[in-house]
């Protein structure tokens, strides 16, 4: 797949983001991370990233994440292509990149890098480089320590042809719109707030149609109706699944640091697909807040 077909993919419909299947020791499980991926794959997602955020991807070694890779590619072949994460420092993220591309996969998410602020000079020397280790379509996430200007993004986009994404993951109304405006149809534009729902109908307004929903992890029903809703401006049924589900849901998310991933992880093993802990550093819901969760799930019916 060339980066303007997958730019031309990206640029309508849901994407989604698997969590990543672990045993209670925390090794890769890969027969059940198969049949999740088989589950989703119908449901009509766009594409799926695997090894992303949500999949857990700042925990893993290579060959974890090489094997990860393999199999969302097989069992997903001929049904939604596959994009990668890869992140951290430059020569890391690179070294997954092209990972990602050996084992077949259309993409990637490039991630923030660690830790370090950096300035814009930076961010670009960092983009670019990774950019030109790869032919396939990279798609740059706006968020924490990587956040590019427009200037900066009109740079990238001259230098870098595969570069053909951008997801924001900032909020920030002002340079999202100035982004949007200066690039135009260069990019497809990404929301990437969790949980994207919540900001889903502001995104459309400037411009960001196509959003990531984590919950289609766990509701891919309720996640594709409530796409419809928003692209067909349904403002009765985003209202409804806002007030019933997603805020109550955000209550629960809230609660601690991280619990955007272990939420979701909570979510699947109460929908019958059970992907394990959470790994360290983050922590897996309390007791009482899966009830919680599962009461919500209920209430919206069979998926």
């Amino acid at each position: 797949m060339s980066p303007q077909e997958l730019k031309s993919i990206l640029s309508s419909g849901l994407l989604s983001f698997p969590i990543t299947d672990f045993d209670q020791n925390g090794d890769f499980r890969a027969d059940t991370y198969a049949r999740r991926l088989d589950w989703l794959a119908p449901y009509g997602a766009s594409a799926l990233f695997a090894a992303g955020g949500t999949g857990e991807y700042f925990s893993l070694e290579q060959k974890e994440f090489s094997d990860i890779i393999r199999v969302a590619v097989n069992t997903c072949k001929g049904q939604v292509p596959i994009l990668a994460g890869a992140g951290g420092p430059t020569r890391t993220a690179i070294a997954f990149a092209q990972e990602a591309e050996r084992q077949g996969a259309a993409g990637i998410l490039l991630l923030p890098h660690y830790l370090t602020e950096t300035c814009q000079e930076g961010l670009i020397a960092h983009v670019e480089a990774v950019c030109k280790s790869v032919k396939f379509g990279v798609v740059v996430y706006n968020r924490n320590v990587c956040k590019l200007t427009p200037e900066s993004l009109e740079i990238l986009a001259e230098r870098c042809p595969n570069l053909i994404g951008f997801k924001d993951g900032v909020g920030d109304i002002e340079p999202m719109v100035a982004i949007r405006r200066r690039l135009g149809d260069r990019f497809t534009y990404l929301g990437g707030l969790p949980t994207a729902e919540v900001y889903a109908a502001a995104y459309k307004a400037m411009g960001v149609p196509v959003y990531s929903s984590a919950v289609f992890n766990f509701i891919p029903k309720t996640a594709i109706d409530f796409y419809n809703a928003i692209a067909k401006d349904d403002h009765e049924t985003v209202g409804r699944l806002i007030d019933d589900f997603f805020l109550p849901y955000l209550d629960i998310r809230n609660r601690r640091g991280g619990y955007a991933v272990s939420i979701v992880k909570a979510g699947a093993k109460i929908a019958g697909y059970d992907a394990g802990p959470v790994r360290a550093p983050l922590a897996d819901l309390t007791g009482e807040e899966v009830e919680m969760l599962a009461a919500l799930m209920k209430k919206l019916g069979p998926q």
